[in-house]
């Protein structure tokens, strides 16, 4: 496909897999724009936007608009780890996460899709998680915040394909990024485990034998955008090195 001028908003692409995404779609042509709370060192539009602030989103939305007259693609990717069980999580914990994960993502897309439906065609993904579809010990309120994501990917493709806008989810596992890294720090002082301990254990237990790396996620993130992905709605793609299938 053509990325040539394609207008993208990548939400988060400041790091990680949002980075590693951002940076590929440069690549092709497109015209990325990086809502973030902080800038990237990437040549994505940087627009400062606290993905948990409703107000934020919808102005920074509203910025691209104003300035490029449609919007092609989002990848809502923004997002919070948290590894702690029910009782040891704070209600700040929870607040945060909410609005991040669920509402951050959820009032994304409701900010762009008026647009996409006066252009009647547009692709979105959403950043789910191998959560998804899957529970995984001292992770209630991440796991909560993405199976939430899950369905929402659901409901809105159907809401939407009438009007050519197609609504996916990547669902990555075990990545090679700076959220995992801070998972990794938090676990390892919490249960006195020596890092590279952690590290390897993660890698045995993915059927590939390692962690993943951003680029190879953003890879996926690119074609479920792209119009060669026409077919393609409500799905919830794995990413994992086998982990869920297991």
């Amino acid at each position: 496909m053509d990325w040539k001028e394609k207008i993208v908003i990548v939400t988060g692409a400041s790091s990680g897999i949002g980075n590693a995404t951002a940076e590929l779609l440069l690549s092709k042509g497109a015209r990325v724009y990086n809502l973030d709370i902080r800038p990237a060192d990437n040549a994505a539009s940087f627009i400062q936007c606290d993905l948990r602030n409703r107000s934020d989103i919808r102005n920074a939305i509203d910025t691209v608009y104003q300035k490029e007259k449609r919007v092609d693609m989002l990848f809502a990717n923004a997002g919070a780890h948290l590894f702690a069980s029910m009782e040891e999580t704070t209600d700040e914990q929870v607040d945060n996460l909410v609005a991040l994960n669920i509402l951050g993502s959820f009032f994304t897309v409701q900010s762009v899709i008026p647009i996409m439906k006066k252009q009647n065609k547009g692709s979105i993904v959403l950043m789910g998680s191998d959560q998804s579809f899957v529970g995984k010990a001292s992770s209630s309120v991440y796991g909560m915040t993405k199976g939430a994501i899950a369905q929402l990917t659901k409901s809105t493709a159907i809401d939407y394909a009438p009007f050519n806008i197609r609504v996916n989810c990547i669902c990555p596992g075990t990545i090679d990024t700076p959220l995992l890294h801070r998972a990794v720090d938090h676990y390892s002082s919490i249960k006195s485990v020596d890092q590279q301990t952690v590290y390897e254990s993660l890698n045995t237990i993915q059927p590939l034998g390692r962690i993943g790396k951003a680029e190879e996620i953003a890879t996926v993130v690119a074609f479920l955008l792209s119009d060669e992905n026409s077919f393609m709605t409500g799905s919830l793609v794995s990413a994992d090195g086998g982990y869920v299938c297991q």
